[in-house]
């Protein structure tokens, strides 16, 4: 069996970019990017997406060039994905910004809120408790980034970050100007919705916190196996019966929460706007679950029981 070859067109232009001769047949995608960025180092592997068709699905990186539809000259089509960051520096900035962002306004620096405002506290208990909430929930969010979560695709377009970060600390300090306002007033029904709401909100983030546990569990480090999530012992994991995507309805049950406890109507349009595009990310889940698993269980749903 002669080597195979490789050749590398533009996808667009169809020029010839790279010509990899004598490749080994056992050589994978990720391979081939590597011999590929030795000849063009502005494009990193992160940047890259190689395809059988110019128009078609890229390659996985664990693919095998053997085992493609391909003959004795392998034309692959790149594409440039353009400027990669990793997902752990995105989540880390969009999780870090609202945290230090809120506590601006927590704080009251000056230039927020007129001079005489400078560095005072707020006199309602309410307003320190959602900073701890606020403050909770993001620690929370970057703790998991680091020890808990792990991201099948390495990368993310930078572009994305703009975007993201634009809404996640949009939305930190708009809530945030509202909340420790000085002219703020506690919710209409005092100390009792307050603690309905904390309720809501603790036991939402344990929720969360336990179906990112499990989650984690179900994919072994290093591994791309992908599985269907069960309950496990610990019950907060029992909404797996009924949702597919359990740790989306639990992140917005905290923000439910925390709009309830605050009863500030920004918190109310972050909580719907992040609603809208969980409801968007689990429908898309929950569709390649049933793609993929011929016997996935039926109750489930992507985010609300019995509903949506």
């Amino acid at each position: 069996g002669r080597q195979p070859r490789v050749e590398i067109l533009d996808a667009k232009t169809r020029e010839k970019l790279c010509f990899l001769d004598k490749v080994e047949p056992q050589a994978t995608i990720a391979e081939i990017k590597n011999l590929f960025t030795k000849t063009h180092p502005q494009w990193y592997p992160a940047r890259q997406s190689l395809r059988l068709d110019p128009k078609g699905k890229s390659l996985k990186d664990e693919d095998v060039l053997q085992k493609l539809p391909v003959g004795t000259t392998a034309t692959l089509y790149f594409r440039d994905l353009g400027a990669q960051i990793s997902w752990v520096t995105v989540f880390l900035t969009e999780y870090a910004g609202p945290l230090f962002i809120y506590l601006l306004f927590y704080f009251r620096v000056p230039f927020i809120y007129g001079r005489k405002y400078d560095f005072t506290s707020s006199r309602h208990t309410v307003v320190h408790l959602a900073c701890i909430c606020h403050s909770f929930h993001y620690i929370k969010r970057l703790l998991e980034t680091l020890f808990v979560h792990r991201f099948s695709h390495g990368t993310m377009p930078l572009r994305n970050i703009f975007k993201n970060c634009t809404y996640y600390w949009g939305f930190a300090a708009w809530m945030a100007y509202y909340i420790n306002h000085p002219l703020y007033t506690p919710p209409t029904y005092g100390a009792q919705q307050v603690k309905l709401a904390l309720a809501i909100f603790v036991i939402c983030q344990l929720g969360n916190f336990s179906i990112h546990m499990a989650l984690r569990d179900l994919r072994p480090a290093g591994s791309k196996t992908r599985k269907i999530p069960y309950p496990t012992r610990n019950p907060f994991t029992w909404l797996f019966l009924l949702v597919s995507c359990p740790n989306y309805t639990y992140e917005v049950g905290s923000w439910i929460g925390f709009a309830i406890m605050t009863q500030c109507l920004p918190v109310a349009l972050f909580s719907l706007v992040g609603f809208t595009q969980m409801t968007i990310w689990a429908k898309g889940k929950h569709r390649s679950y049933l793609k993929e698993f011929r016997d996935y269980p039926p109750l489930r749903m992507p985010i609300i029981p019995f509903l949506l």
